[in-house]
């Protein structure tokens, strides 16, 4: 994964969990965190 779409993860996060107006999506947030921590990654080169 590229910084760019490090930080756009991260930027999104940062949406969902910040922005008042934004529907919190637990089911996005913790797929946005298993992909920036790289267990995305892995998962997807093994399948």
């Amino acid at each position: 994964m590229t910084d760019r779409e490090i930080q756009a993860k991260l930027a999104e996060l940062d949406r969902i969990l910040n922005d008042l107006e934004t529907r919190m999506d637990p089911h996005r947030v913790w797929t946005l965190l298993a992909e920036i921590s790289g267990k995305g990654q892995a998962s997807r080169a093994g399948a």
